[in-house]
C-alpha cells in the first residue's frame, strides 16, 4: 500500500496519466494518489474502472476537475481478454461459472461474423456489478446480497471490434468506443452470441480521452520521484490544457485578456481563420498562459467564455500568433 510521501501544499492544477494497478477501484488508486501527491483537495477520476481492469485512468487535479467532462465524454480503447465457454455471476474471472457451453465449434470466421451485432449504436445492459445505481442503491450492493433486479438496456456506441487473438477457449480483442460501455457485458453478450458463454479474463484500459497508457505513470513511479523531492511527482503532471489540444488554438491581447479573465465577452476581431457556429477555442494570453476555454459567437462576433482559468505559467500547447 502507498504510504504517505508528501506534506499539504498548495493546489496545483493539471492532469495525471495514471495506468491503475490491477486489484484496487478506481477511488482507492484516487486515495493513494493524493497520498503520495499531498493534494487533498480538489482531486478526481476521470472514468471508473473495474478492480479486475488496469490501464489509462486519468487524475485530474485543481482547476483540471472542471474539464473532466471532455476527458471522460471521449473515446476509450480497451484490450480485452476472454474466455470462452462459461459465464459467471459478475462476467469476469471473480465470479462463480454459473452455466458452461462447449466453444470447439467456434472458429475465427464465426467470431468475425458475430461483431458486427456489436459495433455501432447499440443497446447494452449493465451488469449486476457495476456502481450504477437503481433506487438509490448500487448494483453490486444488491448483487452481493444475492438481490437481482431487471436493468434497463442503455444506447452506446462501440466504433471498432479487432481480433487480436484467438486459442480456444482463449479470445483477445482491441475495443475502441464511447463512454458508459462495459466491457464485461460486451463478452457476456458475445458469448452468447456464440452460444458458448464467455467472460473478461483480463482488461487494460489503453487509451482515454487523449491519454495512452504508453506514457502512463504507476505507483511506483510516483513514489520514486518523490523520494528525493516531495514534489518530484509534479515532472508527471500534465497542463490542463493538453486535453482541449484538439480544438483550435489563438492568442488574444492584454486588453482581451483581462476581460476573459473576468468572465466577459471579447470582440472576435481580426482572427486570419474562420470559425464555426459557437466553436470552442483555447484562448491564450500573448506570454502563453492558457486563459479560457470559449465560444466564437458569430451573432455578436464575440468569443464568449466557457470556462476561465488562472494559470501562471506559459502552456506548451500556446500557439504563436496573437489573433486578436
Amino acid at each position: 500500500m502507498a504510504k504517505s510521501t508528501a506534506k499539504a501544499s498548495a493546489v496545483h492544477t493539471g492532469f495525471l496519466n495514471f495506468n491503475k494497478p490491477v486489484g484496487i477501484t478506481s477511488m482507492e488508486a484516487l486515495r493513494r494518489i493524493k497520498a503520495i501527491t499531498g493534494q487533498k483537495q480538489k482531486v478526481g477520476h476521470a472514468g471508473t474502472m473495474d478492480p479486475l481492469a488496469h490501464g489509462v485512468l486519468p487524475i485530474c487535479f485543481g482547476q483540471a476537475t472542471r474539464l473532466m467532462e471532455y476527458v471522460v465524454g471521449r473515446t476509450k480503447r480497451y484490450t480485452v481478454a476472454i474466455k470462452l465457454g462459461e459465464t459467471t455471476k459478475t462476467f469476469d474471472a471473480e465470479g462463480e461459472v454459473t452455466q458452461s457451453g462447449d466453444p470447439c465449434g467456434i472458429t475465427v470466421e464465426t467470431i468475425k461474423a458475430a461483431l458486427p451485432a456489436f459495433t455501432g449504436a447499440v443497446m447494452q445492459t449493465p451488469p449486476m456489478y457495476s456502481a450504477i445505481k437503481i433506487n438509490g442503491q448500487r448494483l453490486y450492493k444488491l448483487a452481493r446480497a444475492g438481490i437481482e433486479v431487471e436493468r434497463e438496456a442503455r444506447p452506446v456506441e462501440i466504433f471498432d471490434i479487432e481480433i487480436v487473438d484467438f486459442s480456444l477457449p482463449n479470445l483477445v480483442i482491441n475495443v475502441e468506443c464511447g463512454r458508459g460501455v462495459y466491457m464485461r457485458s460486451l463478452a457476456h453478450d458475445l458469448g452468447g452470441a456464440l452460444g458458448c458463454g464467455g467472460y473478461v479474463t483480463d482488461l487494460v484500459r489503453t487509451y482515454s480521452g487523449g491519454f495512452h497508457l504508453e506514457d502512463s505513470v504507476t505507483l511506483e513511479q510516483l513514489e520514486e520521484a518523490n523520494s528525493q523531492n516531495p514534489t518530484g511527482w509534479l515532472q508527471y503532471l500534465c497542463p490542463v490544457d493538453s486535453v482541449l489540444r484538439d480544438l483550435r488554438s489563438l492568442k488574444v491581447s492584454t486588453q482581451a485578456e483581462q476581460y476573459l479573465s473576468n468572465g466577459q465577452s471579447v470582440g472576435i476581431g481580426r482572427t486570419g481563420m474562420e470559425a464555426g457556429y459557437l466553436e470552442q477555442f483555447r484562448l491564450y494570453s500573448t506570454d502563453g498562459k492558457f486563459l479560457a476555454l470559449a465560444r466564437c459567437d458569430l451573432s455578436t462576433s464575440t468569443w464568449k467564455p466557457v470556462k476561465v482559468f488562472q494559470t501562471t505559467t506559459p502552456s506548451p500547447y500556446s500557439p504563436t500568433e496573437v489573433g486578436h
